[in-house]
C-alpha cells in the first residue's frame, strides 16, 4: 500500500500526548541521545503505534546508530530528552515549522515535514499519504515512513541536505526525497551495505 485511504484531519488541538515508559537502548556504543515521541490530540492517530514505528526505525542498524557512535532511547514525556519526534496535522506542523524558521508549504498548504531545534516534526499528511516520488515508484507507505523519520532525525543529528551521488542509484536519506529524487531512486536508510550513504552537499 502506497497510501492510506480516507480523509486526513487537517488540524487538531495543537496539544500533544507523549508516549510513556522507556524503550530499550538502541545502539551498542557512543553518545546517548534520549528522545520523546508525541502525537497531536485530534489527529486520530494511535500514540503507541506511532511510538513503536519510530523506535523500530531509529533502532535499526541501517539507521543512525549503525556506526557505533550513537545510542538512542525513548523516554517518557516527563523525563528530560534532547529531542522530540512529533506527529502533527498539517496546520499544526506548518505553524510549528514556521516558528522554527522553516517553511514547509507547497501549493499554498503545509506539505513537507521539518526539523527545528529539538523537534523532528512529521506532517500527518505525509505519514498517511506518502509523497509523489515514492508513489510514482510504487514504494510502500511503510518505506516512506522509514525515510521521513530518518531524514528529519538526521537533521537533528546535524546532517544537511544532499544531492544524488549516482544517477539511478539509491538516494541518500538526506536528499529531500519527499519533493525530488534528484535522479536517484528511493532509499529510506542512512546506511547501505554497512556504510553511510552520502551525496554531495546542496
Amino acid at each position: 500500500m502506497t497510501a492510506l485511504p480516507g480523509a486526513v484531519p487537517t488540524r487538531g488541538t495543537g496539544t500533544f500526548d507523549y508516549a510513556q515508559g522507556w524503550s530499550k537502548i538502541f545502539g551498542t556504543s557512543g553518545t546517548m541521545r534520549r528522545f520523546h515521541v508525541a502525537v497531536e490530540k485530534g489527529s486520530n492517530e494511535d500514540l503507541n503505534s506511532f511510538a513503536t514505528q519510530v523506535e523500530a526505525i531509529l533502532g535499526d542498524d541501517r539507521s543512525w546508530i549503525g556506526d557505533g557512535r550513537l545510542r538512542l532511547q525513548r523516554v517518557p514525556g516527563n523525563v528530560k530528552a534532547s529531542f522530540t519526534v512529533y506527529l502533527a496535522t498539517r496546520e499544526t506542523a506548518g505553524r510549528m515549522c514556521r516558528i522554527g524558521g522553516v517553511a514547509i508549504d507547497v501549493g499554498g498548504r503545509p506539505y513537507t515535514s521539518c526539523r527545528s531545534t529539538g523537534r523532528a516534526i512529521i506532517n500527518l499528511d505525509r505519514w498517511r499519504l506518502s509523497a509523489q516520488p515514492y508513489i510514482s515508484a510504487k514504494i510502500t507507505l511503510a518505506v516512506y515512513r522509514q525515510y521521513v523519520i530518518n531524514h528529519e532525525v538526521g537533521h537533528e543529528l546535524g546532517r544537511h541536505h544532499e544531492g544524488c551521488p549516482k544517477r539511478g542509484g539509491p538516494a541518500p536519506v538526506m536528499v529531500q526525497q519527499t519533493l525530488t529524487l534528484r535522479g536517484c531512486i528511493p532509499y529510506p536508510w542512512p546506511r547501505r551495505d554497512g556504510n553511510l550513504l552520502q551525496g554531495p552537499p546542496v
